[in-house]
């Protein structure tokens, strides 16, 4: 089952927030746009994939996590790549991988919010934020991503936007959607 920004989903991010206090974490950012959630590699496969990068070209994940979409960016398309995470313990593994597996000439992680980065240097943008964030990001990406740019989401899709391609996927169980969105016929 998908769950979009409904009552559910709210409760269960509030949920995740008193077991993060219980166990000493902090979830109180406001600027938080999602809980952490790893992507499925089978779907950062189908987004990058989707997104049909091409050598040389800049792709940019909001909210990278792991990293383990720049970095299949970089080794698999020969793309550059920035990821952009805000929780700083989560930044600092990051770049730390990145250093260790020797791709810091292609991937970069900045430690910062989504809603603030310059987005002008995408060709991609990668995401697997709540629909409600998405649509904070909305106007950003319009604002600053070129006509040839693609915005590609894991599960929650941008809403006013008519989506270029809709891909679903089975991945241990659970359905997830990848959508697709061209800049220039959004």
């Amino acid at each position: 089952m998908i769950f979009r920004d409904s009552r559910l989903i709210r409760l269960a991010f509030a949920a995740m927030a008193g077991a993060a206090v219980l166990c000493g974490q902090r979830y109180t950012d406001p600027d938080t746009l999602a809980p952490s959630f790893p992507t499925p590699q089978t779907v950062v496969d189908q987004m990058l994939l989707m997104a049909k990068i091409k050598p040389g070209e800049m792709v940019m994940d909001l909210g990278c996590g792991d990293g383990r979409i720049v970095i299949a960016a970089a080794q698999h398309y020969q793309a550059r790549a920035v990821g952009i995470e805000i929780r700083r313990d989560i930044y600092e593994r990051t770049a730390a991988r990145v250093a260790d597996m020797g791709l810091s000439d292609q991937v970069k992680i900045i430690h910062g919010n989504a809603l603030r980065a310059d987005l002008t240097q995408a060709d991609v943008v990668t995401l697997y934020l709540l629909t409600s964030s998405n649509e904070r990001l909305k106007p950003i990406l319009e604002k600053q991503l070129k006509p040839s740019a693609r915005v590609v989401s894991h599960d929650f899709e941008i809403r006013g936007w008519k989506a270029a391609e809709v891909q679903k996927l089975m991945v241990a169980g659970r359905s997830h959607s990848v959508y697709l969105y061209t800049m220039s016929s959004r």
